[in-house]
């Protein structure tokens, strides 16, 4: 399986955009979280990957998307974001996620790309904007890895997502960066619609036969203005994608990414460890893209590595998540990141001007974290390379997580409240009838 995917890297692709993706990402990426694990020692702090959501227009209206993506364009400053990432690659960080809204959209993107030819970057896109000649452009740059979505079949990817010929667009996305020999990953938002078509070895195989290289199973989270919670999986569904993804590691030639787990299957959460942080299209830093509350910004007088590390919101946020859950605390303990946000004051940075509704309405579920369950990785490969540069870098170590019971969890026919992940409160103001087991300020 390896020497599969080791040929078709070498013969499928550009070998320039191969030595780009070794140096910049691999070598110098493991590189970035070696010095990110020093400074933890030291008491000091800096995410080796920092996401960048560059725009937040789209051409398309996602269910359940909680970016303002109908609001008027706001596409991030170039001299400012080349400042930040200047700023960041010199305290060792070579890669970085950029998403938006469509990034594609932002009118200086391949400026912003090529300002920076000793970086790698991994642009999180709809496809439709990449016609054959953006990909030889991309191809030219060499430090670019566009991760295409695929929301399901062709019916399912109009209803996913607002549009019609939504899936066709994409594919010719596709084959356009495929046939221009770019490191192509494909990445789907794993909900009820298309789970049963996209978590298969046929879709799988399918992939591989269109030439992608990686691919990325995200789980549908229900947030934002319209979160849809008729889409997110069971607990035994989210286990499924979890089996399948360490599956095809170890029995098909094809990356797969994903951000929610360690080398024995335990689950942690990148912005809980620390190891990734956000940035809004106006410059806000946020401990992830799902959670739209901050107090400091890019554009602050202070340097970035004086801002992460004087920031109190932030420091404490990777505190009380790493105490509350191994999974995601947004979805867990809404009430806990609510309380967080009144404690420092930090400011809603959507347009809608809504989020602590949002997230007032929230209705506690079960994310990644499960407890009775954990299924280590079966490639050696991965479990090495999680092992030494993925996992909870001792965000976790100091206590176990203090909520233990199980929180309620969306049927997969009926939408309502279900007991299947081993009990449920029954209750959706679960999170005012659990202790606060974690008080802020201690």
């Amino acid at each position: 399986m390896y020497l599969k995917m080791a040929k078709r890297v070498l013969l499928e692709t550009d070998k320039r955009l191969v030595w780009k993706l070794a140096y910049n990402m691999g070598f110098k990426g493991l590189r970035s979280v070696q010095k990110f694990k020093k400074r933890l020692k030291r008491g000091e702090f800096f995410p080796p990957f920092l996401y960048i959501s560059i725009v937040n227009s789209c051409n398309l209206r996602c269910q359940g998307c909680w970016v303002d993506v109908s609001a008027k364009q706001q596409a991030i400053d170039v001299e400012a974001t080349n400042r930040m990432i200047n700023e960041a690659k010199q305290l060792g960080n070579s890669f970085f996620g950029i998403l938006g809204g469509e990034p594609f959209m932002h009118p200086q993107l391949m400026e912003i790309l090529a300002a920076h030819p000793d970086a790698y970057f991994q642009v999180f896109t709809n496809g439709h904007f990449i016609t054959d000649s953006v990909a030889r452009e991309l191809r030219k740059l060499g430090n670019v890895t566009p991760l295409i979505s695929v929301e399901g079949t062709e019916i399912v990817s109009d209803q996913r997502r607002g549009h019609t010929d939504v899936y066709n667009r994409t594919m010719e996305g596709i084959h356009n960066s495929v046939n221009n020999k770019l490191l192509t990953g494909v990445c789907t938002s794993v909900c009820q619609t298309n789970i049963d078509d996209l978590v298969t070895d046929a879709w799988v195989d399918r992939l591989i036969e269109l030439g992608a290289m990686y691919m990325w199973f995200h789980t549908y989270r229900p947030i934002g203005p319209d979160p849809q919670p008729d889409l997110a999986l069971t607990r035994e569904q989210q286990r499924r994608v979890r089996r399948f993804v360490v599956n095809t590691r170890a029995t098909k030639p094809i990356g797969v990414v994903d951000a929610y787990y360690d080398h024995a299957g335990q689950s942690l959460c990148p912005a809980a460890t620390g190891v990734s942080h956000h940035i809004s299209p106006w410059g806000d830093i946020e401990p992830c893209p799902i959670i739209q509350f901050a107090k400091e910004s890019i554009h602050d007088e202070r340097s970035l590595w004086d801002t992460f590390n004087g920031s109190d919101f932030l420091t404490e946020f990777r505190q009380i998540a790493a105490q509350s859950t191994r999974g995601c605390i947004v979805l867990e303990r809404p009430d806990l990141l609510k309380e967080l946000v009144d404690k420092h004051g930090a400011r809603d940075t959507t347009v809608r001007d809504s989020a602590m509704v949002e997230l007032e309405a929230l209705e506690p579920r079960n994310s990644q974290w499960d407890d009775d369950l954990k299924i280590p990785e079966r490639s050696f490969v991965y479990r090495f390379v999680k092992k030494h540069w993925f996992n909870d870098f001792g965000a976790y170590h100091e206590g176990l997580p203090l909520r233990r019971e199980p929180v309620a969890t969306v049927s997969a026919t009926s939408g309502g409240e279900s007991s299947e992940s081993g009990g449920c409160c029954g209750d959706a103001n679960v999170a005012e009838n659990q202790p606060n087991l974690v008080q802020l300020g201690e």
